[in-house]
Parts: structure tokens; sequence; C-alpha cells
């Protein structure tokens, strides 16, 4: 007689599909690790026996718990204090992720673009098009996942959808795409070169800095070449001054980005969202509280 699959093994065989699911419904690593571990525990009391497909059910389970952080999520960023940006989540292949994180997003999905676009849905919508646009569940499972009617479900994708459509541009280059770009920029900033920072800056780029409140950072967003290249001179300069600056390169939400320390203790990660050969928008995340995941 063959035994039932381990629970524990069936969960970790999908953990990585169920961490990205959690994190592109809720945009923080910090939350989408506690969603995995309540969930956790949620299966854990499940009789496995009758789970006929347990992709689709364990999808169901993170999904509902991922909601019910996200609903109330949605009022405390009402009150944050200046820009909302998603938690960094390294993207990098190359780099070894912090122990614990394993995911499965690339390309659009993952990129802070992405993410902010999405944080214009209702909580339903968001959880709906995620498991549908990104992940390719089929509408039965997603009704499961939400408590909605399939037909409910697909008129909630569908506005998704129209809402993303009209917010999201052309795509973000792949960091390998927008590595050359990105090396010129860093280098016109390194020497001070304002013009050569223009040259490589979108009419209407956008820089956008989330420090919670917790520490200092611009708490609007500050948009057009010229404020811009002047902002990162100034903050380069700034930071120069508060010790030794180690910069080190890599991929974070699908983005060519900057983790910068300060005297070996981590200060930001910075990501530049490149389009057409120029810098769209810049996120710099300062907030501690966010950096808790990214390696040091």
């Amino acid at each position: 007689m063959t035994g039932q699959p381990d629970p524990v093994d069936e969960f970790t065989a999908h953990r990585a599909l169920l961490f990205s699911i959690a994190y592109e419904i809720l945009g923080s690593v910090t939350d989408a690790e506690d969603v995995l571990q309540d969930s956790y525990l949620r299966w854990r009391s499940v009789e496995h026996t009758s789970v006929e497909n347990t992709r689709a059910y364990l999808a169901q389970i993170v999904t509902r718990q991922a909601l019910g952080v996200l609903r109330s999520a949605v009022r405390r960023r009402e009150r944050y204090v200046g820009p909302w940006l998603p938690e960094p989540l390294v993207t990098d292949a190359a780099d070894d992720a912090p122990d614990g994180i394993d995911h499965v997003l690339t390309g659009e999905a993952v990129t802070t673009a992405m993410l902010l676009v999405l944080e214009a849905l209702t909580p339903t919508q968001r959880a709906v098009f995620v498991l549908r646009e990104v992940f390719g569940f089929d509408y039965a499972e997603i009704a499961a996942a939400v408590g909605k009617s399939e037909a409910a479900v697909r008129q909630l994708n569908q506005r998704a959808r129209n809402s993303v459509r009209a917010r999201r541009h052309t795509a973000v280059a792949t960091p390998d795409e927008a590595r050359p770009v990105a090396e010129q920029f860093m280098t016109a900033a390194a020497t001070g070169d304002v013009q050569g920072l223009m040259d490589l800056l979108a009419p209407d780029v956008v820089f956008l800095a989330d420090s919670g409140g917790v520490v200092n950072a611009v708490r609007r967003p500050v948009v057009g070449p010229d404020k811009v290249a002047r902002l990162l001179l100034g903050l380069l300069a700034k930071g120069a001054r508060m010790g030794e600056l180690d910069v080190r390169i890599g991929a974070y939400n699908g983005m060519h980005s900057a983790v910068v320390r300060i005297d070996g203790e981590l200060d930001q990660v910075t990501s530049f969202e490149i389009r057409g050969g120029v810098v769209t928008a810049i996120y710099c995340v300062r907030n501690p509280e966010k950096l808790t995941a990214v390696k040091v």
C-alpha cells in the first residue's frame, strides 16, 4: 500500500510559487513570508486526502491570507509618510538570495513599475489579476481562492486588465538591456557630469524615495531631468560626507540596481527603470524595515 504524500514535502515543493503569489499581491517580502508561515499552519490542519489539486489548494490558502493582510495594509499606506515603494526583491540569478527566500518571479510582473500599477487596483482585483495574468490559474481555481463566482472573476480580471493597460507604458528594459545606460548614468553621476546625467534622463523622469519617515529622504516625487540630476549629485555628495561609500550592482525587481552601504551599513537600494534607452524612473528604498531581506 502506497503512503500519502508528506504535507511538509508538498508545501516545500510549491513554496517558491506560493511566496511569489503573496509578494505580487502584497509588494512586501516580510509580509509574504508571514503569509507563508500562516498558510503552512493552515495547510497542516487540512484533511489532505480530500485535496484533488494541491497546487491550486495551496494557492487558495495563500491568496486568502494575503488578501486579509493587504486590506489592512491599504489602510496603513494611507497614513504612510512619503512615497510608498515595494520591498526590494533580489532577481539576479547570479546572486544568492537570502536564506528562506525563493521565488519564480521574472520579467515585467516583478518590476517596481508594475507593482505600483497594481496598487491602483482593489485588493480582490489585484489578487485575480495576479493569479490569472501572472501565474495562469484558471477561472474556477481563482473563483475558489477569492470567494467569487467564475463570472464575477472574469469581470474583475477584465477591469483589472483595462486599468493596468491604461497605466502601463512600454516594457521596462531587462537588467542586461539596461546595463549600458545604467553604467553611463552612474559614471556621469560619479564624475559630477550634470549634462551627462540629463542626457540619459527621460523628459518626465521621476525620482521616488521611500523612507517611511524613519530616515531622511525627499518626501515628494521629484520630476524632470534638471531637478533629478541635481538631486542625485547632491545626495552623492552628502553620502560621501557621511562615510565611506560602497556601491554594489545587482538586480532587484527585475531592474538594474545599486546597493549602497555607508561605512559598511546598508543604506539603500536604488533601482533604475529604463525604457527606450533612457532612465524613466529612479526608485530609492531607504526605509530600514524594507531592507531586512537584502543581502549584506
